[in-house]
């Protein structure tokens, strides 16, 4: 089973074939350090000069105490080992922080990340959602966590200017496939694109498609076992399900970048661990860590 390094050296390898010599620029990237030191992003000029600023986020959790503070909520009963209930991690943060209003507008849980979103002004921004939108109740037997939020408090997500949500992690399905199915139509309705998990195989593995003033912006998204994604989540012909990939082989790799051309830029995201932007010059666009 692969584990963290291959995941990694498999990323770099897909970076390379989608956007050819422009993976070889991350290295220089690197060495420059002319990074912001809140946001890890570098300085750039006004859009449309040939280059893409991306905010990459990882991992969004707007379930248990948080999806009970916001306007609309799930039934509070958790199927976990150590708490029954979402209120639970509710009055542990007040416990810690004290009193937490309640109901609060969709922009609160994002505090002063959306000033900082407003002064670095990314091009767009891809965040990989680890919660199932779905009042759904059919939560997966024998998985020791299972996140949701209600449907109606989709807003959070677009109060944060997310343009592209990846699912191909170990929560999407943790509702089951009509959990997984709400989740698709509800991002959709939002109008926030989706990678990494679909109605069938096809839409799983199909990238999402941005456009910007400098070009395209083309997101993939896979999982594999070694992050905890389970095989028969996998979807197939007719299945709903995450894209899923047996192996980190070659075959595999050209697979995938056989869907990336021509493109100005790619994210691809392998068990939603890893992550590389790069522009059409090379140069990588960290974004900031969830």
């Amino acid at each position: 089973m692969p584990g963290a390094y291959e995941r990694r050296r498999f990323l770099r390898w897909t970076g390379g074939l989608l956007l050819g010599s422009a993976a070889a620029g991350i290295a220089g990237a690197r060495a420059a350090g002319r990074t912001d030191s809140m946001t890890g992003t570098t300085p750039t000029a006004a859009a449309g000069n040939g280059e893409i600023r991306l905010f990459l986020c990882g991992d969004v959790m707007t379930a248990r105490g948080i999806d009970q503070i916001l306007p609309y909520s799930v039934d509070p009963v958790l199927h976990e080992p150590f708490a029954t209930s979402a209120l639970d991690y509710l009055r542990l943060a007040e416990r810690a922080n004290g009193a937490i209003p309640r109901p609060v507008d969709f922009g609160y849980i994002w505090g002063d990340a959306l000033a900082e979103w407003a002064r670095v002004a990314p091009d767009l921004r891809i965040a990989n959602l680890e919660t199932s939108l779905t009042t759904r109740d059919d939560w997966q037997r024998g998985k020791g966590i299972h996140y949701r939020m209600h449907p109606a408090n989709a807003p959070v997500l677009a109060a944060a200017g997310f343009d592209c949500c990846v699912l191909a992690n170990n929560h999407v399905l943790d509702w089951g496939v009509t959990g997984l199915a709400e989740t698709l139509q509800t991002l959709d309705r939002a109008g926030i694109k989706t990678a990494g998990a679909g109605r069938d195989r096809a839409e799983a593995e199909a990238p999402a498609v941005m456009t910007t003033a400098s070009g395209r912006v083309l997101v993939f998204a896979f999982g594999t076992q070694s992050s905890g994604i389970a095989a028969d989540w996998a979807a197939s012909a007719g299945q709903p399900g995450v894209n899923l990939l047996a192996d980190l082989s070659a075959a595999t790799l050209r697979r995938i970048a056989a869907k990336g051309r021509p493109a100005a830029a790619c994210w691809c995201s392998p068990s939603a661990r890893r992550a590389a932007a790069l522009r059409p010059t090379g140069r990588r666009r960290p974004g900031s860590p969830g």
